[in-house]
């Protein structure tokens, strides 16, 4: 079991966004567990916070942009690398502008960073999205694919070929998620000389310069361009390089665009809010396509997640007989419908029934087309949360249990003679003055068969 993992003490850089060029306070506070990557803009009037969720993606150009109810994070992919590249599950990001300081373009400061506070272990478990199947994402217009595949641990392939002699095709491989900060953290951000201009002509990377951003001269540069740069870069003289890099920037790796193209996928796929095991390899990746990838497993996660069906050990020895279970319930067959309580804590019940054809129900639903009635299923899934909220009395004979109220009742598949239900109550809130309040969930056959939200109160006996 591996546990969730936060920073042991809060830590601020400062620096300038790339896009807005403006100074800005960054800071790294410990999260409690099952917070996730969330930004907090200190800046603005109740300091508003943005999670790290695909959902929130707005637009990717020039980097990933969140935006809820109306506040805004900008280039959030760099940050969002650096904790998952350190293994890190919660943080808070607080910001004094909409977008954390580029830096070098790259994790590395970041990294540094969180290395300085140190990683420490939390109480809760970490949660995994474990890949079963190949899961795919292509955007048509640009023929960028994603493809995700089974893996014992979190790899990452970029395959991109930018079709220019001065770059070219380049691949990258992680194949584990500790060779990030050694291999992967300081590819800087880059750019095409083609691009740069149109930036420039927009009025953007306010806060770019030589040192945050490695550009690829993919065109004659014209002596308009050379001063245009000057400028904007704050220096006396431009000129390129033989290796088709502006100025004198030395490249930390041959292939260092495409680990930077790997650096984002990183940083996008974060957006999942789950650690994913599996291997990912992305061919033509850019801000879009990630984060639309991100969106689609994120869906599939939280469906799977929904319907996922608990797994218990049927061979132990049950926590509850029927002998036991009888001794609590005032129910009596014909109308007792669980078998044995597997398990149970302060705010859960999981119990089990055997659907044998010797039920009652089965002679008139339906004659020749047997089908256990959902209703049935119901009442069952209720007694068992009777069980939870009769053993929080000390003389739970002396009780009975009445329904109050069923709500978001679904049936999704028939329970047939011979299958084996089991049934998960969860409080939704704690017991009081004799009132529970609890989700319920049937499954059979690896699958979810019924839901529901049941109310119910216990009284004592006349």
């Amino acid at each position: 079991m591996v546990k969730q993992t936060t920073i042991q003490n809060e830590i601020s850089l400062t620096g300038v966004g790339l896009h807005t060029g403006k100074e800005v306070k960054m800071t790294f506070k410990p999260a409690p567990v099952n917070n996730g990557f969330t930004f907090v803009r200190v800046d603005l009037e109740g300091s508003p916070v943005i999670e790290a969720d695909a959902n929130y993606v707005v637009n990717t150009q020039r980097g990933t942009n969140l935006e809820k109810l109306g506040v805004k994070i900008q280039t959030s992919e760099h940050v969002l690398a650096a904790f998952v590249g350190c293994d890190v599950d919660n943080v808070i990001i607080e910001l004094n502008e909409s977008e954390p300081p580029i830096m070098d373009g790259s994790s590395k400061f970041f990294v540094e960073a969180i290395e300085k506070v140190g990683v420490v272990e939390q109480e809760a478990e970490r949660q995994y999205y474990v890949v079963k199947e190949v899961i795919s994402f292509t955007d048509e217009a640009t023929g960028s694919e994603i493809l995700l595949m089974p893996s014992d641990e979190y790899q990452v392939t970029t395959m991109v070929d930018f079709g220019t002699k001065v770059l070219g095709t380049q691949n990258a491989t992680m194949k584990s998620i500790s060779e990030f900060k050694t291999e992967i953290a300081d590819a800087r951000t880059f750019s095409f000389l083609h691009e740069l201009e149109t930036l420039l002509d927009s009025g953007l990377i306010k806060g770019g310069d030589l040192n945050n951003a490695i550009v690829y001269v993919d065109k004659e540069i014209s002596p308009k361009t050379i001063e245009n740069l000057k400028v904007a870069f704050g220096k006396d003289s431009i000129s390129v390089k033989p290796n088709g890099i502006l100025d004198n920037l030395t490249l930390h790796y041959p292939n260092e665009a495409a680990r930077h193209k790997l650096l984002d996928v990183i940083g996008d796929l974060a957006l999942v809010g789950t650690r994913i095991k599996g291997k990912v390899i992305a061919n033509k990746p850019g801000h879009f396509v990630n984060t639309q990838f991100a969106k689609k497993l994120s869906k599939m996660i939280k469906i799977e997640q929904k319907n996922q069906v608990p797994v218990f050990n049927l061979n132990l020895e049950p926590l509850m007989d029927i002998h036991k279970i009888m001794s609590i319930l005032p129910h009596r067959p014909p109308f007792l419908f669980i078998d044995r309580i597997i398990e149970m804590s302060d705010n859960h019940v999981v119990g089990l029934k055997n659907v044998t054809m010797n039920e009652t129900f089965f002679v008139g639903h339906f004659p020749g087309a047997p089908v256990m009635p959902g209703v049935i299923i119901v009442e069952a899934m209720a007694q068992t949360g009777g069980i939870l909220i009769l053993s929080s009395v000390p003389d739970p004979e002396n009780y009975l249990t009445y329904f109050m109220k069923i709500d978001n009742v679904k049936f999704k598949h028939k329970v047939l003679p011979g299958d084996t239900l089991i049934f998960k109550c969860d409080l939704i809130s704690p017991i009081r003055r004799g009132i529970c309040h609890m989700s319920a969930s049937a499954y059979a056959n690896g699958k979810l068969v019924a839901e529901a939200e049941l109310m119910a109160q216990i009284a004592r006996v006349n």
